[in-house]
């Protein structure tokens, strides 16, 4: 497809790494700052403007998100890689028929399972394309297996307004509205804000989940028919073998408490067990924290590993992952600092006011947060600047701020389908090439664009 190709193209020669890309950021965030706002220190401008950026890259407050944003992601990718999921994914590929049976049995599981959390989704969806890949090829079953690729990347598209939503669950930390806000907005603006925005009226209210509905029924039917239209490709793949974190069978001493499967069983059961006794009212009312969803996945993946040993390589192979988060989310936070205490927040939300209604500003955040993706893919990165502006634009509007906060989460969601950072796990276990995913991703994000956006018109 010429459009997939030009993409891929524009992609490869314009758009350098996240990294690089955050520091670019950095450096444009800095001269707009000079050159747009007022000094209101005492010191030099180009020296306020600095303190401004080490001030925020040093946020206690949002270091503590980071960090919680990488557990998400790491103990996501140690649940995949537990011995309960390998079953499962080998229990699902067996049920291959066809081309487009697989898309929908790669598809459905997936996007189900980045509802719940995006890591987990990612490397689930990836390990099952390869698994169904690798069935299809042993038992001669003729698939499209890039498509099947482009399906278990589909959960990346539902994710944040899931459970491990970075900006829904975020908000629903008490005080974190507060903090995030200070010193960005006018006076008063603090006292108008709300604690906390519960997730009973972001990701479990009923618009979200009939949205979320749309979306997987949609990918999946879709992914479906493309399966029965497309034809079947060659497949050339090694079988992928799921790595096993206990080794040696006969231990002695004290080594045997590393690999003590009723040990780490009473401790994972003790962890969800505490889970339970802290976590009950939050809930009954349907509200989930950073602290809460990682507090219940690490006792999880505890049980479910069955050693400590098991448990600990699963981490070591999961780290990686959360390299871009480690050393990216200062930098964002630097930009943040920068807008906040310069005034460049409020001026551009100003902006959004103006050109505005109630009723197109949700639009206007939804393409705006799938623009900023392209450059910041990471969605807690990306609240992290954006997020101060969706919230000020909002509340000058009365635009509800759960419906605000929603409307940056699909964008900054649905733009993961052309945006390849995230792909790449994806591509590494498929063993597929970014062009080769990207004609379907690309049909599933026009088609998740157009019903969140009857969707923010509607609700």
């Amino acid at each position: 497809m010429g459009v997939t190709r030009a993409i891929e193209q524009l992609f490869g020669r314009f758009l350098p790494s996240p990294f690089t890309i955050a520091i670019l950021l950095t450096i444009v965030t800095m001269a707009m700052a000079l050159v747009f706002t007022e000094n209101t220190s005492e010191d030099n401008h180009f020296f306020a403007i600095m303190s401004l950026w080490e001030h925020g890259i040093w946020n206690n407050g949002l270091l503590v998100f980071a960090y919680q944003m990488m557990l998400i992601l790491v103990l996501g990718h140690v649940l995949v890689l537990s011995r309960p999921m390998e079953i499962l994914i080998q229990r699902i590929t067996r049920l291959v028929t066809n081309s487009s049976n697989a898309a929908l049995l790669v598809a459905l599981p997936t996007t189900l399972v980045a509802f719940f959390n995006w890591g987990l989704g990612l490397i689930f969806g990836a390990i099952l394309a390869r698994k169904v890949g690798e069935y299809a090829k042993e038992h001669n079953i003729p698939i499209n297996y890039p498509l099947i690729g482009a399906c278990g990347y589909a959960g990346l598209m539902v994710w944040h307004g899931g459970i491990s939503g970075s900006a829904p669950i975020k908000v629903s930390e008490q005080g974190h509205l507060a903090s995030l806000m200070e010193g960005v907005s006018q006076e008063g603006f603090l006292d108008k804000l709300p604690d906390a925005i519960s997730t009973s009226l972001t990701i479990f209210s009923y618009w979200n989940l009939m949205l979320f509905a749309a979306v997987g029924i949609s990918i999946v039917l879709v992914a479906y028919y493309l399966g029965k239209k497309t034809d079947a490709t060659n497949i050339d793949l090694p079988q992928y073998r799921f790595k096993t974190f206990d080794g040696k069978k006969n231990v002695s001493g004290a080594e045997k408490l590393d690999r003590s499967r009723w040990l780490s069983t009473v401790f994972g059961l003790l962890i969800l067990t505490a889970f339970l006794i802290q976590y009950i009212p939050d809930l009954k009312s349907l509200n989930v924290t950073p602290n809460m969803l990682n507090f219940f996945m690490l006792g999880l993946a505890i049980v479910l590993h069955g050693s400590f040993r098991s448990f600990l390589g699963a981490v070591e192979e999961a780290i990686g992952d959360v390299a871009g988060i480690l050393i990216q989310f200062p930098l964002y936070f630097g930009i943040m600092g920068i807008m906040a205490g310069s005034g460049m927040i409020t001026a551009i939300s100003d902006f959004f006011v103006s050109v505005s209604s109630p009723t197109t500003l949700p639009i206007f955040t939804f393409f705006s947060a799938g623009l900023v993706n392209i450059f910041v893919p990471s969605g807690g990165g990306q609240w992290a600047v954006q997020g101060p502006l969706v919230l000020e634009s909002a509340m000058q509007l009365g635009v509800p701020l759960p419906k605000a906060v929603m409307a940056l989460a699909y964008g900054d969601q649905v733009t993961n389908m052309l945006q390849p950072f995230w792909a790449l796990p994806l591509l590494g276990i498929t063993k597929l090439k970014a062009k080769e995913i990207l004609p379907y991703t690309l049909i599933f994000m026009v088609i998740g664009s157009l019903i969140y956006v009857v969707g923010l018109l509607i609700f």
